[in-house]
This record gives C-alpha cells, sequence and structure tokens, in this order.
C-alpha cells in the first residue's frame, strides 16, 4: 500500500494526524527533499528506508514503490503542502494505477492557508472577494490563455500565486494590465509557517522594490487582494438581525 501523504506547509506540527501515523508506520518513505521539513522524518522509524526525490527521476520513484510492494512493505510517498496543488502526483498515481499497486491520498495544509494564518488575514471578506484563485505565472510550464495572470486579473478577487516569485515583475506587469489597480495591496510570504518565515507587504507599484535584499528567491507565496488593505462589510452570519436554521435574529 501506498500512503500519498500532504506534509503540510513547513511546521512540523502542521501536518495532519493519520498523515503522522502512516508516516510513523512506513517501511519506506519517499519524500520531497526540496520543500518538506526534514523535521518530519524523526517520526519515522529507526529502520525505516528513506530516499528524497528531490534526486529522483518519476520512473527512479515508481521503481522504489514496486521493489517494496514486492517485499509487503508500506510506503509513504510525503509531498509538501497539499498534494493536489502543483504536487506533480496525477502521474504517479496513473503509474501506479497501471501496475496494480493500491494508494490512497491524505491531504495536508497548503501553503496557501499557512501564508493567511501568517498574514492574519481572512481571504474572503464581505464586499471585497467571495473568491479565491489559485494560480501560477506562466514558466517552463505552460498556461491556457485564459488563465494567463492577465486574464484571472480581470475577476479583481483574490489571487494566491505559486512557484512565481523568480518571475515577480513579469507578475506585477501583468496584474496591472490585466486590471488590477496599482496601489492593490499585495503580500509576499516565505517559508510561511518555518521559524525564518518573512513577511513584505506593498502596493504593486512598490513591492519589487520592498523586496529588494530581503534574500526572497524562492518557496515563496505572493498573495494580492484588496482585502489586505481594506475596509469591509461585516458578515450577515453573526449580524443579530439574521436569521438561520440555528438562531432567530433578534429585534
Amino acid at each position: 500500500m501506498v500512503h500519498i501523504v500532504g506534509a503540510g506547509p513547513g511546521d512540523p506540527e502542521l501536518i495532519t494526524v493519520k498523515g503522522q501515523r502512516y508516516l510513523k508506520e512506513a517501511d519506506v518513505v519517499i519524500y520531497a527533499g526540496s520543500l518538506v521539513n526534514p523535521q518530519l522524518l524523526d517520526c519515522c522509524r529507526s529502520d525505516a528506508k528513506i530516499l528524497n526525490s528531490a534526486h529522483m527521476t518519476l520512473p527512479e520513484v515508481v521503481a522504489a514503490v514496486e521493489e517494496a510492494e514486492q517485499t509487503g512493505k508500506m510506503t509513504v510517498r510525503l509531498h509538501t503542502g497539499d498534494p493536489a496543488i502543483y504536487g506533480a502526483i496525477q502521474e504517479q498515481m496513473d503509474a501506479f494505477e497501471k501496475r496494480g499497486i493500491a494508494y490512497d491520498v491524505v491531504p495536508g495544509v497548503s501553503s496557501f492557508l499557512a501564508t493567511a494564518a501568517a498574514l492574519k488575514q481572512e481571504y474572503t471578506l464581505p464586499g471585497i472577494s467571495q473568491t479565491v484563485i489559485i494560480t501560477r505565472q506562466e514558466g517552463r510550464t505552460p498556461v491556457p490563455e485564459r488563465e494567463k495572470l492577465r486574464s484571472l486579473a480581470a475577476h479583481q478577487a483574490t489571487m494566491c500565486i505559486f512557484l512565481s516569485i523568480t518571475m515577480l515583475e513579469d507578475v506585477v506587469k501583468e496584474l496591472i494590465a490585466g486590471g488590477y489597480e496599482e496601489t492593490t495591496p499585495i503580500a509576499i510570504v516565505q517559508k510561511a509557517s518555518w521559524p525564518d518565515q518573512k513577511i513584505v507587504r506593498a502596493t504593486l507599484s512598490t513591492i519589487c522594490e520592498a523586496i529588494e535584499g530581503k534574500g526572497i528567491d524562492r518557496t515563496a507565496m505572493i498573495v494580492v487582494s484588496r482585502c489586505l488593505g481594506s475596509d469591509y462589510e461585516l458578515s450577515r452570519l453573526y449580524a443579530p438581525e439574521f436569521s438561520h436554521m440555528f438562531r432567530k435574529a433578534s429585534k
């Protein structure tokens, strides 16, 4: 059996209870060494075989899993954040399917959610934004025309941009060209939930200058939204005059 486990954003305590249990029980652990906090490996058994997939190709990962399966061993494939978001797990699951290898997926806390926690910010404020767009700037991986930042910016929603910090100037240009005002608030959080977490707040017109010299060059989330600096309407959920199935309105 293979358990594809979301390791969470970095803080070892942000892995799920189930994910931690599988990690403690695993005979083989294949972890994304470029992103997963190595402290999580302290949960592993002393006799567990641990492989760093940062040095492996897809065929090598699949071969390691096949070898474990042939000897009746349980494998944890440990991915950063939540494996469903930019985790490259579909190709692995398809390979397991073809080989008749049983697997399941344990979700994890994504870095875009850890970023909200670091910013102490709700992404969906009434009257400001009720939509969160998870996306990335086009790089070596192409993006469909309708999903380019310039197109998505037209929605004026909260946007969480992965894997794009090294292309920040292009990101800013695309967002402004798509309709965001230059004064739109933007925040960059590097290594959300890690001890060395960094936060930089600015506007679209000032962010490139604001991060100079901050050493922010990877594992950073970009958040663009008016929710980062706006007045907003209060939620109707807790309004005294608002009735719902659990509470009658007070007069």
